[in-house]
């Protein structure tokens, strides 16, 4: 071994080592089982963490809470780093699987509030695949279904459940095939009830957490029914949170839910286990402006001319409204692009204009109440309620909808005269101080001129101003509040003419209470003069003068109401002018019209009648039914007349039946029943009655071998006359000269024959005196008939020159 060489050492040779792989000579590090052991370690640490939880004054942001790494880094992906007070507040409470029952002003934060919440209490539950339904979210409205779901998918996307909306407007049964492996459902109570009923494999009785966001209007009595149904779906032991910007304290309520010791978060007064939190936000200006009913579109109109750069949301109390103002602003060009949102409008409709409005900077966004709570539109400037809220709570979640979070907006109210105290009074029940300012006539556009042009060129526009017009007063008249809404201080006649229709629409809608008085009055009645009555009998003299005052005085009443039920009008020769002018469009909308319009100049709204009775029931016999209501003969045609006269005659008298005499002049009916015993007996029996009928079967097949040997003959003899006519016809086709077409033989000229002039020799004097040639035909031009027709005219030569001029053309 030379110097410098190393000698080996002992060991396996390099040639095994060469042939382990790169893998197997690096230890492994981790292995499935210790991934299982460190995931379960973390939940176990997790969820000791939140129970144990304490918030710290000066907690911020999400990243200090006691929740998992997936759901902060979606969280960060969503850009939601700092917490908002209501998110301070009841996040911790969540985590520790308590009830909560929150309440903070729009635009708070409300919706990560109960997410963060729904998305760890399952996370630390080991939620998968087949344990179902987990979390339920219950939202009043679509759009703020869809809005809570958008946001569940931004921020837990790091998380493996599978969530799934549920609303209405949508395929029925491509949400039924994936809604039982839902584990997180949004979802309005109205679809969901259905699936709960109607899909097969959809259980919830595993449920862990129950979300109502907008708890107090899920409660109200729109949905008390519906949500009592789907509670009877869901196990007792769920935990349950409540978020709403106006929350609910009713022990009713609550109790429904089951809410086990709620933790409260600004309901209330401040104790240890809430907070008091305001309900407004914070950088909004709040006014209202007193103006009249028939000057709202004037100054709403002039509003939208003055602010063209600004994103509004016009509030109003119906569809039939939200429509009308649309199309006729639309067809009026403002200088802003208009939009409507309504409940009557399709899901997708609904959908996009959602969208549009949030993409747009400048917009006019017309709606009705499915807009004012929880949406949440960016950089609103205004909200105008053209209509008065129904209440306080209403007006908060209105006015929400801008000066969202941190930003500044702006609220206007319009009130009418009779509207101002109510509304200011309820406001201040809710600590709402809102200012009053003055409108300058000097920029208010008049706009009456211009409705009543629409109304005139198109009938669709006057027909959404009916029903906007009746709509608007059904609210009104069904609003609970009669200290802010009455109806008869209405100025229903302006208004009908600010709308700019023709005339005032008549109006019928009376509540169950009045319209049961009236239909008891009668009974009433009745039975006042069954009392008078036993107390003439009894013979009581003091209380005589009494009964018989209360009598009269009924007796009075009803007089009143009899010239109501008999008066009827004249009859009167109807000529066929009057029926011409009392024609009407025949198309889909003139029902409607004739419902809308009175077209009885006694009973139209400028009656001084019936100045005093706006909305009352015309009828005062509502005993009678209505179909026995007396027709105006006059309005018949004479047809029409007779034929009823019929019908009476044949409902009365019943069918007439016909009569045979026989030789003595006794009267039989056609078909008479003879008494089957009699007959039997007469017959023999049994065997007598085989041969009557035997008899009767000859008989009956005599005429039947008789009728075919007449039917054969008919037959044969039709067959004849058709063939006959058939060789008719066969021979007058024979009989007509067949036409056929000529050909011109070839030649060597270019097909054009000069003519010949065949000009007779002047007769001699030995010769006898021709008779002059016949006339040519003008119309015949052939020239060869020309000169066979003077064959026997022609000399000698000439008929000699003519027969060799016809054989060469052969």
């Amino acid at each position: 071994m030379a110097k410098g060489d190393v000698a080996p050492l002992a060991g396996p040779s390099r040639h095994q080592n060469a042939k382990k792989s790169k893998k197997d000579s690096k230890p492994q590090v981790r292995t499935s089982k210790v991934k299982k052991i460190t995931e379960k370690q973390k939940i176990g640490a997790l969820e000791l963490e939140a129970t144990n939880y304490v918030p710290p004054d000066d907690l911020k942001a999400f990243a200090d809470l006691p929740i998992s790494e997936a759901t902060k880094r979606g969280l960060k992906k969503g850009f939601f780093v700092d917490m908002t007070d209501i998110q301070k507040a009841s996040i911790p409470a969540s985590l520790k699987g308590k009830d909560v029952l929150g309440a903070a002003r729009t635009g708070s934060g409300k919706t990560l509030a109960f997410l963060v919440p729904v998305l760890d209490i399952l996370y630390r539950r080991k939620w998968g695949a087949a344990d179902g339904l987990g979390a339920l979210i219950i939202s009043p409205t679509r759009e703020l279904a869809v809005q809570i779901f958008d946001v569940l998918r931004s921020i837990g996307g790091h998380h493996s459940f599978s969530a799934g909306l549920v609303i209405g407007g949508k395929n029925l049964k491509d949400e039924s095939d994936r809604l039982s492996r839902m584990n997180i459902l949004v979802a309005t109570p109205g679809r969901l009830l259905q699936h709960m009923d109607q899909t097969v494999g959809f259980d919830a009785g595993n449920l862990q957490v129950l979300v109502l966001d907008e708890a107090d209007r899920i409660l109200d009595m729109g949905f008390q029914r519906t949500l009592t149904a789907l509670l009877d779906h869901l196990p007792k032991s769920r935990q349950t949170l409540l978020f709403s910007a106006t929350q609910t304290e009713s022990v009713s309520d609550l109790a429904r839910l089951s809410l086990k010791d709620p933790v409260k978060i600004g309901v209330g007064p401040a104790s240890s286990t809430s907070t008091s939190l305001s309900t407004m936000p914070q950088n909004l200006e709040q006014h209202y402006l007193v103006v009249s009913l028939d000057k709202k579109l004037d100054v709403l109109w002039s509003f939208i001319k003055t602010h063209l750069q600004a994103k509004t949301i016009v509030f109003l109390s119906s569809c039939k409204q939200v429509r009308f103002v649309f199309e006729t602003f639309c067809r009026m060009h403002p200088g802003v692009p208009l939009l409507n949102l309504h409940g009557k409008q399709k899901q997708t409709a609904r959908l996009t204009m959602y969208q549009k409005f949030t993409s747009m900077s400048h917009a006019v966004l017309l709606a009705t109440d499915i807009a004012a709570r929880g949406l949440d539109f960016p950089s609103v400037d205004w909200v105008v309620q053209l209509d008065a809220p129904e209440d306080a709570d209403t007006y908060i979640h209105r006015v929400g909808r801008t000066a969202r979070y941190e930003s500044k907006g702006k609220s206007l109210l319009f009130l009418m005269p009779s509207e101002e105290e109510g509304m200011k009074a309820a406001l201040q029940s809710k600590n709402i101080e809102v200012s009053k300012i003055k409108n300058r006539p000097s920029k208010t556009q008049n706009i009456q001129n211009q409705l009543q042009n629409l109304a005139f060129q198109d009938p669709e526009i006057k027909y959404l101003g009916q029903r906007a017009f009746v709509s608007y007063l059904r609210s009104i008249y069904l609003h609970k509040d009669k200290t802010i809404f009455k109806l008869e201080d209405l100025p229903v006649d302006n208004f009908a003419e600010a709308l700019g229709l023709p005339g005032t629409p008549k109006i019928k809608f009376l509540s169950k209470a009045a319209v049961k008085q009236k239909k008891n009055a009668s009974r009433a009645v009745e039975a006042a003069q069954a009392a008078a009555l036993d107390l003439d009998e009894s013979g009581s003299e003091g209380d005589e003068d009494d009964d018989n005052m209360s009598s009269s005085s009924d007796e009075e009443e009803v007089e009143e109401e009899k010239p109501a039920q008999t008066d009827t009008k004249p009859s009167k020769v109807r000529t066929k002018y009057d029926r011409m002018f009392e024609r009407k469009n025949q198309n889909v909308l003139s029902a409607h019209y004739s419902k809308l319009v009175e077209h009885d100049p006694s009973t139209a709204p400028n009656n001084d009648d019936d100045d005093d009775d706006f909305i009352v029931l015309k009828r005062a016999d509502h005993d009678l039914p209505s179909s026995n209501v007396p027709l105006d003969s006059s309005d018949l045609s004479k047809r029409k007349l007779k034929l009823s006269r019929s019908k009476q005659a044949i409902a009365t008298n019943g069918l007439g039946t016909k009569l045979v005499f026989d030789d003595e002049g006794n009267p039989h009916h056609i078909y008479e029943m003879a008494d089957p015993d009699a007959w039997y007996q007469a017959k023999g029996g049994l065997d007598g009655a085989k041969e009557e009928g035997k008899a009767f079967a000859r008989e009956e097949g005599m005429k039947l071998r008789q009728a075919d040997v007449v039917d054969k003959q008919e037959a044969r003899e039709k067959k004849l006359e058709k063939k006959r006519k058939r060789k008719e016809r066969e021979k007058a086709a024979n009989d007509q000269p067949m036409a056929t077409a000529v050909i011109a033989p070839p030649s060597d000229d270019d097909g054009y024959v000069s003519p010949e002039f065949d000009l007779p020799d002047l007769p001699s004097e030995d010769e006898d005196t021709a008779p002059p040639p016949t006339k040519r035909n003008k119309l015949d031009s052939n020239s060869d008939r020309r000169l066979t027709h003077n064959l026997s005219k022609s000399g000698l030569e000439d008929e000699e020159e003519l027969a060799l001029r016809l054989l060469g053309r052969s």
